[in-house]
């Protein structure tokens, strides 16, 4: 995200030099169309005068060779024409290589906002997703501890119950005579009892 925002400013500053750089050619291109217009006009207005004082046929007070149109005013008239023609050419050129830079900076702004949208979503689920595994984590180490602590009471449970088991085992036969015994001697007494009376 921080590589595409860098790139939209670094594309951003770009954009605005060669804005400002059409602006100059344009500028330039519009004055020069404009003075190159006032001079043509000029010539124009000064050949047409001198074309009309020519078909006037006035006798001037002085005698002058006849008036003719002066044969490089032609070629200086088109070679003007010609130099506006290439610098409205070289306006209508640079206000579509502005047109295209512009448009394609817009699409490269849009993809790279699209861009930027996409990794933010995603550094959203994510950190979404770490946090509800770090929360599963946090409740698999309780639950753990807590089954630990079961097993520990349960394997000392065991171990009391394995000695009472072990008592019982290694004393069974000791305790079944001394229970025998007993049962015989309450067979006597009831036996004493029952011929005493």
């Amino acid at each position: 995200m921080a590589a595409s925002e860098i790139a939209i400013t670094k594309a951003s500053q770009v954009r605005e030099g060669e804005n400002s750089e059409f602006q100059k050619v344009v500028a330039d291109q519009r004055a020069t169309q404009a003075i190159l217009q006032k001079a043509l006009d000029k010539l124009q207005e000064f050949y047409k005068k001198a074309l009309f004082l020519q078909k006037a046929k006035q006798e001037p007070p002085v005698k002058f060779n006849s008036y003719k149109k002066n044969a490089g005013a032609s070629p200086v008239i088109g070679l003007i024409e010609q130099i506006v023609e290439d610098s409205k050419a070289l306006e209508k050129e640079a206000v579509a290589g502005e047109a295209e830079a512009q448009a394609s900076y817009e699409l490269f702004v849009k993809d790279s906002n699209e861009s930027i949208e996409q990794l933010t979503a995603s550094v959203s689920q994510k950190t979404e997703a770490k946090a509800n595994a770090k929360m599963d984590s946090e409740q698999a180490k309780g639950d753990l501890e807590s089954t630990e602590g079961e097993l520990e009471a349960l394997a000392l449970y065991e171990g009391d119950l394995h000695q009472d088991c072990d008592f019982v085992l290694k004393n069974f036969n000791i305790r079944q005579k001394a229970r025998l015994d007993e049962m015989e001697a309450i067979t006597q007494a009831k036996a004493i009892l029952s011929g005493s009376m």
